[in-house]
């Protein structure tokens, strides 16, 4: 390569680290299509083009620089950065995710032995950290679900995707879940295999290094599965799936008189008693959480003691149906509910059309203060399980 062309590369690439600063994505990709070498090119830090995207927290040009083969792991900068450490803390939870599916190591540490979710946790970038805590590799899917198969039958490799995403779930909310297993391609035709992988790899993540959290959360997968079975195994075979789930979704939404979802409290309660580690420290803690007068609801202190996070905070608005964050819809006749979709107004009907026009009627009130006491605090709920744990 000659002097001028040498010059002129080095030039393109300074450009495009400019044009990734000034987040004109049009502009980078138009750069990048005039190098024909690699594009883990580094700058005076020894950040690459990808490294700079992440930190920018530019999803798109992550995108499409891994489509171009940027090393996801690749590690040249001064403090040990990866990718995953600038994406954790841009709060870009989509870009952590886009980087952890190209092979990104979620355990990477940088100089001073700090990880990616250790790095979001310190910054509060709270939805990083769940991606990060909860990603299961596909990898680690592909060879539970082979291990399996060896001696029974063909390997199914459509359930590797779905059962990826089903396991990485952050919602712990039990119809949201049995929402997945309709949503999720394979998964409602193999519930015994999925169950069957599902206590592998809880068994797995407390023998890698003890991580009781994930062992609970993958049991408590396994539980929702389990239950999905038993609708199915009670009725007609000719039932189609998405009747077992609305059956299913229903017997978990169903309240008694005073609102309160006794099956899905009573079944969550029965879940974390299955658990069959009954000598780590988190089962102890939320057994005790649970046992304790005026305890919470089950769910509440299920998802602080596996998410630490007010990711059910009451104060925000979450479907009335699955628990999903920030719905996007209303019920039309008294606004007083939040739904994310048609479907999942439709499953909440049942029980809605109930109390509806009173609803409708009622004037909102502004809270009190004897009210905001009544609300569940599961930041109290999260510190109290680890003062548990320390």
């Amino acid at each position: 390569m000659t002097s001028a062309s040498k010059t002129e590369k080095t030039d393109i690439q300074a450009q495009i680290f400019d044009k990734i600063g000034k987040s004109d994505n049009s502009a980078v990709k138009l750069l990048l299509s005039q190098l024909k070498d690699c594009v883990d090119f580094t700058d005076e830090n020894g950040m690459t083009p990808l490294q700079h995207a992440a930190y920018k927290g530019n999803l798109e040009v992550a995108q499409y620089l891994i489509d171009q083969g940027a090393d996801v792991n690749h590690s040249q900068h001064m403090c040990n950065y990866s990718a995953l450490h600038f994406a954790a803390l841009s709060g870009n939870a989509d870009l952590c995710h886009c980087l952890l599916q190209a092979g990104a190591r979620v355990g990477a540490v940088n100089n001073v032995d700090r990880t990616a979710s250790q790095l979001a946790a310190f910054v509060n970038n709270q939805n990083c950290v769940l991606v990060l805590n909860n990603f299961v590799a596909k990898s680690t899917i592909q060879y539970l679900l082979t291990m399996q198969n060896l001696q029974t039958e063909p390997y199914i490799p459509l359930l590797v995707d779905s059962l990826q995403k089903f396991t990485s779930s952050v919602n712990l909310h039990p119809v949201y879940l049995v929402q997945c297993l309709q949503k999720y391609p394979g998964l409602l035709d193999h519930l015994a295999l999925v169950k069957k992988t599902l206590e592998l790899l809880s068994k797995k993540e407390m023998k890698k290094g003890g991580n009781e959290l994930m062992a609970l959360k993958h049991h408590y997968l396994g539980c929702i599965v389990q239950e999905a079975q038993k609708t199915i195994d009670r009725q007609n075979p000719e039932k189609k799936s998405c009747e077992v789930v609305e059956l299913t979704a229903k017997k978990l939404l169903k309240t008694n008189k005073e609102g309160v979802p006794e099956f899905q409290e009573n079944f969550i309660k029965e879940c974390v008693r299955e658990f069959p580690n009954r000598e780590c420290a988190i089962f102890r803690q939320v057994v005790m959480t649970l046992a304790g007068q005026d305890s919470p609801a089950a769910l509440t202190v299920l998802n602080a003691a596996i998410n630490g996070l007010r990711i059910f905070n009451e104060e925000e608005p979450s479907c009335f149906t699955c628990g999903s964050p920030k719905p996007a819809k209303k019920c039309s006749k008294c606004r007083a509910v939040q739904y994310c979709n048609r479907e999942c107004q439709r499953l909440h009907w049942f029980m809605h059309k109930k109390a509806c026009t009173r609803l409708a009627q009622a004037p909102v009130a502004p809270s009190t203060p004897a009210e905001k006491n009544t609300v569940v605090d599961t930041e109290e709920i999260t510190h109290h399980l680890q003062n548990l744990m320390s």
